[in-house]
């Protein structure tokens, strides 16, 4: 009898998400089970239950899958999983707490194609904003800008205290430096737009963060980007559906929402995929999750028009 495809599914929440047991599903998992309120003290013990009971093909066909709503605790929670296994001990992990690593991966990758045309660059040597930058998605999209080479500020309307503070454990956390900013009123986030090449935004769905007098204040605004698909748009002036359009009153241009979802739905689903399919275990992360967003847009961009 073929053994089952296997995906533990844990989160430090008090539920696992619907949408990423879907997409497990839909990448072909047969037995999907969730893990709720799971402590980062019992994550290796879980994993070596994992690995235990089943035969090197069995493991093959096991994967572990780590949620949540906090980016640092489920780096950490990756962490673990992966120190409890050895050889031959070992399933694929992949991490994606709230669908952070997923989206801030789809997120900096679709600005880095944007770049290319206009700009011939990536994000090396520019500065970035992320406005809701304490969040779980502009914490990690932080962080890979930084990694590309970027020089990142996470804004927080909690003032530059809350912006400094999440700058400095995010940055010590993954090994980058960052910066914080204030957005905390209408002079503060003027000030931080200034000298942005690049704007992210990162901010709750349903709120505008960047309005059209604030978005005046950008200088050297190359690219705009924004998450939010509820009414009004977070970034005044860009659209859900726009993908590299120009910007009124600027001289970049913006990406909407569901031009950076349609890449992170690529992407969770390619790297689930990669999970279901790997002969040998995987771990999979924001690093991961990006390579995986800039070869599902190469892709896109290589195929004939029509």
């Amino acid at each position: 009898m073929e053994r089952p495809y296997i995906l533990h599914m844990l989160t430090p929440g008090r539920q696992m998400s619907p949408f990423d047991i879907n997409m497990a599903a839909d990448a072909g998992y047969q037995v999907i089970a969730p893990y709720c309120d799971v402590q980062t003290d019992a994550v290796a013990g879980l994993v070596q239950d994992t690995i235990f009971s089943r035969s090197p093909k069995g493991l093959a066909r096991t994967g572990i899958f780590i949620g949540g709503r906090d980016a640092l605790v489920a780096a950490d929670q990756l962490d673990r999983a992966k120190a409890a296994m050895f050889k031959p001990f070992q399933v694929s992990l992949m991490a994606d707490p709230s669908g952070a690593f997923t989206t801030a991966a789809a997120m900096v990758a679709c600005v880095e194609a944007a770049l290319q045309p206009a700009h011939a660059q990536g994000l090396k040597d520019l500065r970035v904003l992320v406005v809701g930058g304490t969040g779980p998605v502009g914490r990690v999209a932080g962080v890979i800008a930084a990694q590309a080479g970027a020089q990142v500020f996470l804004a927080s309307r909690g003032g530059t205290g809350a912006a400094d503070e999440a700058a400095r454990e995010t940055g010590e956390r993954f090994g980058v430096e960052l910066q914080g900013a204030s957005s905390a009123d209408s002079a503060a986030l003027c000030s931080a737009i200034a000298d942005a090449d690049v704007l992210l935004a990162c901010a709750a769905a349903g709120v505008q963060v960047v309005s059209a007098q604030a978005l005046a204040c950008a200088r050297r605004l190359k690219v705009a980007a924004d998450l939010n698909a509820v009414p009004p748009e977070g970034i005044a002036g860009i659209g859900v559906q726009d993908d590299a359009k120009p910007l009124a009153g600027t001289s970049a241009v913006g990406i909407g929402a569901l031009a950076v979802g349609n890449v992170k739905y690529q992407t969770q689903q390619r790297l689930l995929l990669q999970m279901h399919d790997a002969p040998q275990a995987l771990v999979l992360s924001f690093a991961q999750a990006f390579e995986t967003a800039r070869a599902f847009i190469a892709e896109k961009a290589a195929k004939p028009a029509g």
